[in-house]
């Protein structure tokens, strides 16, 4: 990961319908999106914070998308604090990071 982007937060994806429903879904709320492809999973970072909307993802794929249940199921991993609630997922620097 570049030095320029150690401060930027997000999950990290399994590959597929979803992965990609969850990106678009991000892209929507940050100008500032990385995508890092790692063949069967992606890193996405985004300078903190990076929001995730419930019903973006569900525009996307045209169906029910759960907080936290079905992002749990495709994301291994992610970069900093999270907090989901049923309508949003938030990834933040952690408030020891912030003053870095």
């Amino acid at each position: 990961m570049s030095a320029g982007r150690a401060d930027w937060v997000g999950p990290v994806l399994e590959v597929g319908e979803l992965a990609e429903a969850i990106v678009e879904a991000i892209r929507e709320q940050s100008e500032s999106v990385v995508v890092e492809d790692r063949a069967s999973y992606v890193r996405v970072l985004v300078p903190s914070p990076c929001v995730l909307e419930r019903a973006a993802v569900e525009r996307r794929l045209g169906r029910a998308f759960e907080l936290p249940r079905d992002l749990e199921q495709v994301m291994p991993s992610f970069k900093g604090t999270l907090t989901i609630t049923g309508e949003r997922a938030v990834w933040a620097l952690k408030s020891a990071e912030a003053g870095r």
